[in-house]
């Protein structure tokens, strides 16, 4: 029945990229899925035109109801038109506005769940507006001082204890606080959202070689050792610091339901070589579903009718099954 498919809000991302045209792709090919896209009805209809797609685009306020098979869009005007492949800072605001507007719709019940479009970081700060990515502002927008990003391909999961830091701010952040949340938090979301009873949790060192006894940083011996005996001794199944250069061999990832790295670079990566365009960003910790596209704002294919949708189709996919 169509009430048992959640409402997807979904935000196209930054105008001048590849989001829009997702967007409109995802929307065309899968009529299945019911899609309220938070956005500018004009830039959705021109990406749909640009493509030659033929797509019923309904405006839609609360209290409508949102159909499969069509594209429900709750207007958010854009401040200028915006021109494929060229960043403007008039619309880093319109960006934001669109991702505030789409938590409070799934908070309030209109939409079961949030999937997010990509977007340009540096054009929403050099707007003056102080963004470090999706993450961070879902976190203070849910009131929460951590959530942990968690990009999934097929069986792959990578959780990250740090996200969008400079590297030379990697090693202050890796505190014993901040390694046992994020274990924490990815521990009861694995079980939760995923239904795996006792996921096996393999946690990375910092430093080359975990350390090397302490001859190559203390931050393992010290710092992530510690954290993984306290996730022990709480029951969860979590082990380490395992050295990163070798964690990621076929022996070490069959019996481990997802790989704990300790900055953005370290982990993601290897799943993207692994799965890129088929691999999804989720938010653990989150009172709601979000999930996101596994690539940027690709200016340089945007409006040349050659972007791939099947990583915000994943994304629809993974949420609307999480929901369920």
């Amino acid at each position: 029945m169509i009430r048992d498919i959640p409402v997807l809000a979904l935000t196209p991302g930054e105008p001048a990229g590849i989001g829009p045209e997702c967007t409109v792709r995802l929307a065309h090919r899968h009529p299945e899925l019911r899609l309220l896209a938070v956005a500018d009805p004009q830039m959705l209809e021109n990406a749909a035109s640009a493509l030659g797609i033929k797509l019923a685009i309904n405006s839609w306020q609360p209290g409508d109801t949102v159909t499969a098979g069509k594209l429900s869009c709750f207007p958010h005007p854009l401040a200028r038109p915006a021109q494929t492949g060229q960043l403007d800072i008039a619309n880093a605001a319109y960006v934001v506005s669109t991702i505030k507007s789409a938590v409070r719709l799934v908070r309030s019940g209109h939409a079961g769940a949030l999937v997010t479009g990509p977007v340009h970081k540096g054009v929403i700060n050099d707007a003056g507006i102080p963004f470090s990515g999706h993450t961070e502002l879902l976190a203070s927008l849910a009131g929460l001082k951590k959530v942990v990003m968690m990009l999934a391909a097929d069986k792959l999961r990578v959780a990250l204890v740090t996200t969008h830091l400079p590297l030379r701010d990697v090693a202050d952040a890796i505190t014993p606080d901040n390694v046992f949340n994020t274990i924490r938090i990815t521990h009861h979301e694995l079980r939760h959202r995923f239904n795996i009873e006792n996921p096996a949790i393999q946690v990375l060192g910092l430093n080359p070689h975990a350390g090397e006894g302490g001859h190559l940083g203390g931050e393992d011996d010290q710092v992530i050792r510690p954290a993984i005996e306290q996730c022990r001794d709480s029951g969860i199944n979590a082990y380490g610091p395992v050295p990163a250069d070798t964690a990621f061999k076929p022996p070490r990832l069959e019996n481990c339901d997802v790989v704990v790295a300790m900055y953005h670079d370290q982990g993601l990566p290897v799943l993207k070589h692994a799965g890129f365009g088929n691999a999804v960003n989720i938010t653990l910790g989150l009172p709601f579903v979000r999930t996101s596209v596994d690539h940027g704002t690709a200016l340089d294919i945007a409006g040349k009718n050659c972007a791939d949708a099947s990583s915000m189709y994943i994304a629809a996919l993974t949420a609307q099954t999480m929901c369920q």
